[in-house]
């Protein structure tokens, strides 16, 4: 999504409770519970959140039929009545957003008033402008996604309010500033799976996908109730369960979104876990293999590595054991054998699994057929 000007999104989010307050009846799936529906109340908060986009460009204002058409559109919705968008559009007002109404040769037109307009200024010094920039380097894997649209959005936003002399004192900083490592992608053919997949994400729909492994010849139809979105080195993984399997255990997978060859939302609604955080599930491993149960593995490194994992580490949470020899055990956790082998095999004869015993024979039959192929006559 666009974001909002600065002085309609602090509005609209200090004044969230009025809104829900004044739009209780709105259109909504249907309640898991007794209490008040959060799906209920993430669709009705995105539907008024598109809504504000939808009007802050508009000079002449919309009908309500335009409106809704456009979100409609635009939100991938089956149908929406003019009623709700009314109500929106009234519990916005309530809420303290000035959203005016008038009458028009074409009928009663909505759109921004007067004290929504020209109140998203931007200030920022050079360094805050050098971290950005170097956040914007970091984010370039996300080329080609909704979230690269913003950050661009964002960053023309800045070049054209900032004065001239906050961007000559940056440039010269910058010259000196340069990110690398960071190999860039391009996600444009998955941009519409994505944006299926963020606003699933947000209403708490299921979504039926067309998904190839690697080693399947073709796709596969799957369905999926995604979680979250993650961004893990150049690739962006989808955090979504199997709706197929019933063990809560291992239904969360880690669906890789250059996998993806269609996404559809469904109206079909799901609850998501409520002691299901997403920070906490990906700090369980080193990298993005999904597990019922990370392992603890124990690797030794040589003297001459040793200083190599302190100064990168693996995971944050690691364990290093000094040796008396100047070697170091290394305990770490990770969800799967192939999140350690690549590392280990990096370090050549510096590293040595020691436990499991299935990683330690899995390296040793990767390091014989590596011999064979660079078997000196």
């Amino acid at each position: 999504m666009r974001p909002l000007p600065s002085g309609v999104a602090a509005g609209y989010t200090a004044n969230r409770a009025a809104i829900f307050a004044a739009d209780a009846r709105c259109d909504s799936p249907p309640s898991f519970t007794e209490e008040p529906d959060p799906v209920a109340r993430n669709e009705q908060l995105i539907r008024q959140h598109k809504i504000l986009q939808i009007l802050e460009p508009s000079r002449y204002g919309y009908l309500l039929e335009e409106i809704r058409d456009d979100l409609v559109t635009q939100l991938g919705l089956t149908s929406l009545h003019v009623r709700t968008v009314r109500r929106d559009l009234e519990a916005l007002q309530a809420a303290g957003v000035d959203v005016d109404s008038h009458e028009s040769p074409r009928g009663r037109v909505w759109k921004m008033g007067s004290g929504a307009r020209g109140m998203h200024k931007i200030n920022a010094s050079a360094t805050e402008l050098i971290a950005l920039s170097l956040g914007r380097d970091l984010m370039l894997p996300l080329a080609g996604t909704p979230f690269w649209i913003g950050i661009e959005s964002f960053w023309n936003k800045i070049q054209e309010e900032l004065p001239g002399s906050i961007w000559d004192h940056y440039h010269k900083y910058r010259q000196v500033l340069h990110v690398s490592g960071i190999t860039p992608k391009s996600y444009k053919e998955q941009e519409g799976v994505l944006k299926t997949i963020n606003r699933a994400i947000q209403q708490h729909r299921v979504v039926q996908i067309s998904y190839q492994t690697l080693g399947q010849p073709m796709p596969k139809q799957r369905e999926i109730e995604p979680y979250g979105v993650v961004l893990y080195q150049s690739s962006i993984y989808i955090v979504a369960a199997a709706r197929e399997v019933e063990d809560p255990e291992s239904r969360v997978r880690h669906w890789k979104l250059d996998r993806f060859k269609k996404a559809e939302a469904l109206d079909d609604y799901f609850k998501p876990p409520k002691d299901f955080d997403l920070e906490q599930h990906l700090a369980q491993s080193i990298g993005i293999f999904a597990s019922e149960k990370p392992q603890n593995f124990k690797i030794r490194i040589s003297s001459f590595a040793a200083a190599w994992v302190r100064e990168d580490p693996w995971h944050p949470e690691q364990k290093i054991e000094p040796q008396e020899d100047g070697s170091v055990i290394l305990t770490v956790k990770a969800a799967n054998d192939l999140e350690i082998i690549p590392r280990v095999l990096a370090l050549g004869p510096e590293a040595e699994v020691l436990s499991p015993a299935s990683c330690r024979k899995a390296v040793a039959e990767r390091v014989k057929r590596l011999a064979e192929i660079y078997k000196i006559d």
